[in-house]
């Protein structure tokens, strides 16, 4: 959520800058609630410091009143008369607060000073790029057929067991999902400075509204037919994240990284990579989450990213790096990076990562603090990315490792996780 002094201060400025993400802002109705807020206000302010002189005095009143044989009763009415104006000007203030806060709530976060302008994802700039595309001497297969031909990849039987856009994995090609997470779980601990946290894979919606979820994109969460309120994660950010919600930071940064399954309605891709473990409704992620200085969270962002492209380069992997331009940047981020791996059937890179900077927008959500060097709190600055999507990345790995006969070469880092086995065949 977005500044209220500073919307206040810098409201056309804003409004400019968000169109760059598609918004349009409404100044006029923010400034009417704005200045119905202000008014609203100070009556009540007003209000409640005359019903508290009154309620001071009122006991000398009636004494007085009594003592010279007056009726009292009008002095009473007079404290009641001051309490139901004082509680009603309370009533509409809150009121007016309501719609205020709902406009606030639906206003995305300002794209950062360095983001390019475009429209969709056509307009996104790429700014790096790593390793050479594999150039095979025989037709490169996707990661379907792959798996198809070494009986371990089965969306048939998942469909019966649930629907489409499912995947049943077995043997080997299960192992190497489950080596993939191990993998990448153990750089970042070990090599990046993450601490590893389990968290819920059901939250609440006040876990949602945290990081910007709800209530704008409802439609894409899996919401459990359930009195609580509770929804299924889309992400592990949600549960991370909210980790420190309503909380005082005393050291900065604080890094976590979790593995959980996540799960998308996909709601509006209908048509969209319908074949195979492109696009699930259920798919495993490893995510990193951090909670840094304000000061620091642009040198934190590239770091994160570096983490991110850290494990493709360990396994061998070409990829691509590309900021989002304003108009494909998400709701809650500043700042976007989309690490894009190449897949030789597509012939093309496709996203595996996103890896973005929220500023303060996330943890003037959820109350997120730190304590400044001068003892006062401030709201914190959050970081997250993929460090990988899992699947994504085993479709990568079996596409790039593949062989002529159909096997699947095992990158070296991930044999120590496979018992040692080397191919797939």
């Amino acid at each position: 959520m977005l500044d209220p002094k500073l919307l206040r201060s810098e409201l056309n400025q804003i409004a400019q800058s968000l169109r760059t993400k598609g918004f349009e802002l409404n100044c006029d109705e923010f400034l009417s609630l704005e200045a119905q807020r202000k008014e609203l206000q100070l009556k009540a302010e007003s209000l409640q410091q005359e019903r508290n002189v009154y309620a001071k005095s009122m006991g000398k009143l009636i004494g007085q009143a009594k003592s010279k044989g007056e009726d009292i009763e009008p002095l009473k009415a007079r404290g009641e008369e001051l309490k139901k104006a004082s509680t009603d000007a309370d009533a509409n203030l809150a009121k007016v607060q309501i719609q205020l806060d709902a406009l606030l709530q639906g206003i995305p976060n300002i794209p950062d000073n360095t983001v390019p302008e475009g429209q969709n994802e056509d307009d996104n700039v790429e700014i790096r790029r790593w390793g050479e595309p594999q150039k095979f001497e025989f037709e490169a297969k996707d990661h379907v057929d792959i798996g198809n031909d070494l009986k371990g990849l089965d969306f048939d039987t998942a469909a019966k067991i649930t629907g489409s856009r499912f995947a049943q994995m077995s043997g080997d090609l299960a192992r190497l999902h489950r080596a993939l997470t191990q993998f990448m779980l153990n750089t970042h601990i070990e090599e990046h400075g993450y601490k590893e946290v389990y968290v819920p894979y059901i939250v609440n919606a006040e876990s949602l509204f945290g990081t910007g979820q709800l209530p704008k994109f409802e439609q894409d969460l899996f919401k459990l037919d359930d009195e609580r309120n509770y929804y299924l994660i889309p992400t592990a950010e949600v549960p991370v994240t909210n980790i420190h919600r309503n909380d005082i930071l005393e050291i900065l940064p604080v890094k976590y990284v979790s593995h959980t399954p996540c799960f998308r309605s996909e709601a509006g891709s209908s048509g969209r990579d319908t074949r195979g473990m492109i696009r699930q409704h259920q798919f495993e992620k490893v995510e990193m989450v951090q909670f840094v200085h304000p000061d620091n969270s642009s040198e934190a962002h590239e770091s994160l990213t570096s983490h991110a492209e850290n494990i493709l380069q360990k396994l061998g992997l070409p990829y691509r790096t590309v900021v989002l331009c304003g108009g494909d940047l998400g709701f809650s981020s500043a700042k976007t990076y989309d690490i894009e791996v190449w897949l030789p059937s597509q012939e093309t890179y496709r996203e595996i990562s996103s890896c973005s900077n929220f500023t303060d927008f996330q943890a003037r959500r959820m109350k997120a603090r730190f304590r400044n060097i001068e003892g006062k709190t401030e709201f914190l600055h959050t970081i997250n990315g993929s460090g990988l999507a899992v699947g994504r990345t085993l479709i990568a790995v079996m596409e790039n490792y593949q062989q002529a006969d159909g096997s699947i070469t095992i990158p070296e880092v991930l044999r120590p996780f496979m018992g040692g086995l080397a191919v797939i065949s």
